[in-house]
């Protein structure tokens, strides 16, 4: 039997000392603190599968049409994505794609790096090809905890690519926006934010030349207009004042306030995660689902739906291993017909077929909740159709996609062949107006990955994306 003294710290007593009741002591068993509640707003977020460029913009403004606030979580003006509304094609880097709806509220995080000419000149050059971005001003705001890219950390991006094109034979293929030294800015604790420029300037100048000449003793063959950058950022910080908000209290407002549709806008994709995706070659943010969280301060509680986007076969910017490539004629016709150049470095990129090994892995990260597969129209004239299935090495089967660069581009890969449909899907409306081809191939896509599509991609335009269920 306990002793009196083990009693009384069992009925909360010690010594003798009446109990004290706490607050929620005195809430009822049917009061809603009892039980566990589910959020009163979740966000829906899209995702790349694959190393970027599989349409993630048209997948966002088809939902943002429906949304009250779209988000940034992540990145910088190194994204690119191309929305086509009315004819119209729209280019965005740093603002949301969503804003080219009217009755939403635009929203870049505190993860996204922002270069305040990009963001401007951006914004400009979109106004210029339509009526879509009108009023921008009013339905953006920008997380006051932002780290801001400065112009020497994009003449730092370009010089380290050519040291290690000198000592390494290779470079990393990055766009040179300054995303990189931006976000080692950040991590080494000497970056500067959204919150500091519109501030005191005083104080931000003084940080500023600081930061300037840390990197100039880095690399002395840094030319830094100290002075004029300056005066520029005080111009961009009276244009950028009126925009600035608390994030993390816009958020959880959003979050936990009357209900809205809030949509997140993931930029870059799974296999460029700065931890998850092909490293070194890789971007320098994450752009897979915890970086949501981490960049909007959003509870993990508050994920809903994980959109991922799937393109139909499989391209990639720049160097790194691509296990499925097809440096022939495939290639060639992927690359011409599927238009395949980036936004923001008008590279052309490298195409392969779809490898589902990839997305497999892309979907165990993030565990999406459908899929959107697009540009399956790029597909109609193949003949026949070849799946990524499988990875071996030296004759052993891989259990999954590796960590390893060295083993990935030594892999083989086992393929399923598929008969082509040689058809135009471009004019179907519907799953059932698909080729039986078309059908096939997309049902063994959701089989292989256990997700289901959601939507196809069949053209450009917003009224090409057939919704499945």
């Amino acid at each position: 039997m306990a002793s009196n003294s083990n009693m009384a710290n069992v009925n909360g007593r010690e010594n003798g000392e009446p109990i004290v009741k706490r607050p929620r002591d005195n809430v009822s068993p049917d009061s809603p603190l009892r039980s566990s509640k589910e959020p009163a707003n979740k966000v829906t977020v899209v995702l790349g599968a694959q190393w970027g460029d599989e349409g993630k913009g048209k997948v966002v403004d088809l939902l943002a049409m429906d949304a009250d606030i779209v988000c940034r979580c992540q990145g910088g003006n190194n994204a690119g994505h191309t929305v086509v509304v009315d004819s119209v094609e729209y280019d965005f880097h740093l603002l949301p794609s969503g804003v080219l709806n009217k009755k939403a509220i635009s929203f870049i995080g505190n993860g996204v790096v922002i270069h305040l000419p990009g963001l401007f000149t951006e914004a400009q050059s979109n106004l210029k090809k339509g009526k879509g971005l009108q009023g921008w001003e009013e339905r953006l705001k920008i997380s006051d905890r932002a780290h801001i890219v400065f112009n020497f950390h994009q003449a730092v991006d370009g010089i380290q690519e050519m040291q290690r094109q000198q000592q390494e034979g290779k470079n990393l293929g990055t766009t040179k926006k300054g995303i990189g030294p931006a976000y080692s800015s950040k991590a080494a604790r000497n970056g500067l934010r959204v919150c500091d420029l519109v501030s005191d300037f005083n104080v931000f100048q003084e940080k500023f030349r600081i930061l300037a000449e840390h990197f100039q003793t880095m690399y002395p063959n840094l030319n830094v207009d100290i002075d004029g950058e300056l005066k520029q950022l005080k111009e961009y910080a009276e244009q950028l004042r009126p925009l600035v908000t608390d994030g993390v209290y816009f958020m959880h407002k959003a979050l936990t306030g009357p209900s809205k549709k809030i949509l997140v806008e993931g930029a870059n994709a799974a296999l460029l995660d700065i931890d998850f995706g092909t490293y070194p070659f890789v971007t320098s943010s994450n752009c897979t689902v915890g970086g949501v969280c981490t960049g909007l301060g959003v509870p993990p509680s508050h994920v809903g739906r994980v959109y991922g986007v799937v393109k139909a076969y499989t391209t990639r910017v720049g160097v790194g291993a691509f296990p499925t490539e097809q440096d022939n004629e495939t290639g060639a016709l992927l690359q011409s017909r599927g238009r395949e150049v980036g936004v923001t470095t008008g590279r052309k990129r490298r195409c392969g077929w779809l490898d589902l090994i990839l997305v497999r892995y892309a979907h165990m990260v993030n565990g999406f909740s459908a899929i959107a597969l697009t540009k399956l129209d790029i597909l109609d004239t193949l003949p026949e159709i070849k799946v990524g299935v499988a990875y071996e090495v030296d004759g052993e089967p891989l259990p999954s996609f590796p960590a390893n660069m060295d083993v990935l581009t030594r892999v083989t890969v086992e393929y399923k062949t598929f008969p082509g449909w040689c058809c135009s899907t471009e004019a179907a409306r519907s799953f059932t107006e698909l080729p039986s081809q078309a059908q096939n191939y997309i049902r063994f896509i959701e089989d292989f990955l256990q997700v289901p599509v959601k939507w196809v991609g069949v053209g450009k335009s917003r009224e090409s994306m057939i919704k499945l269920y």
